[in-house]
């Protein structure tokens, strides 16, 4: 039995290197599910994924491409959408039925549903990242590459000049008066990036920290404690294996252990020493105009939820 809900992909790609992989997916996804491809690729690669996807998988090209290419595809996916439950993935999320019908089931008594993304397989660069994905389960605030979503209380997009798009939608949904349920008992798989992409995605991950103005505050004292502390080794080790500490919590929470490496929880350190770096020179590129991304710089990571409010309020 067909579900009935959606499944929006939305796709850029300058390298077509996995697209017999993705193909292969959305074959097996779209007997489950009914599937539309946001493809804001250039024309050449949108002839070769058309004729690479099974005929059952709408293709479609994004309503708009400035802005956060992401967030482009999911506003467009959800305008063409012929459910009202819509399940949104990235291109290197797999899941199976079981996970689709969990998502999906969620929405009866949500407007948003969070579930918890897990790579696999686990190269050296997935591990680093992962502990990135065990201290923020620690609280209670990770962010994946998949959600469940109604279409209704998304009408009318949300802001896609933003470089956080999940936190962004999150805080559109909640300011419209939805209800968002988080389930990181519900795991999904990823295909984890190459080491090129991970190089490559230290800073813009660093700069979503200025969405949260907490979070960034906290960050931005790691490096300055870890210099004061330069001289102090017993206390520094301290302060990095509390790092271990709250990720072993991350992982052990909501049946992590099942999915995540007894051994991943040690990776949190390097994670730690990056971000002391990486927060900083987010910030410098705040103030120089913004992060690079696609060729032009995207200068807010997410808008307040308080200023969304305020806007809901005042349509």
């Amino acid at each position: 039995m067909r579900l009935d809900a959606e499944y929006v992909l939305p796709l850029r790609w300058d390298d077509d290197r996995d697209l017999d992989d993705l193909a292969s997916y959305l074959d097996e996804v779209v007997r489950w599910i009914d599937v539309t491809v946001v493809d804001g690729s250039e024309h050449a690669r949108f002839a070769a994924h058309a004729a690479a996807f099974p005929p059952r998988v709408r293709q479609v090209a994004p309503a708009s491409r400035r802005g956060n290419g992401k967030a482009c595809g999911v506003v467009s996916g959800l305008a063409l959408a012929r459910h009202e439950r819509v399940v949104i993935a990235d291109d290197d999320v797999r899941h199976d039925r079981s996970s689709l019908i969990a998502l999906v089931s969620g929405l009866r008594d949500a407007d948003l549903v969070v579930p918890q993304n897990v790579f696999v397989p686990g190269p050296w660069h997935a591990r680093w990242d992962t502990a990135r994905s065990l201290v923020n389960r620690c609280a209670r605030n990770d962010y994946p590459g998949t959600y469940a979503v109604r279409r209704s209380i998304l009408a009318g997009g949300y802001d896609v000049e933003t470089l956080f798009e999940n936190l962004e939608m999150e805080r559109t949904v909640r300011a419209r008066g939805g209800r968002v349920r988080r389930r990181p008992d519900l795991f999904v798989p990823r295909r984890p990036p190459t080491a090129r992409q991970f190089l490559g995605q230290r800073v813009r991950q660093a700069y979503d920290s200025l969405a949260q103005p907490m979070r960034m505050g906290g960050e931005l004292a790691l490096a300055p404690a870890m210099f004061a502390l330069r001289r102090r080794p017993g206390i520094l080790c301290l302060l990095f294996g509390a790092s271990i500490v709250a990720a072993e919590i991350g992982r052990r929470r909501d049946h992590g252990r099942d999915v995540f490496s007894p051994s991943a929880a040690l990776w949190a350190p390097l994670w730690v020493a990056e971000r002391a770096v990486t927060i900083w020179i987010a910030v410098a590129l705040r103030l120089r105009g913004g992060v690079p991304y696609a060729g032009r710089r995207m200068k807010r990571a997410a808008t307040p939820l308080r200023r969304l409010r305020r806007a809901t309020e005042g349509a």
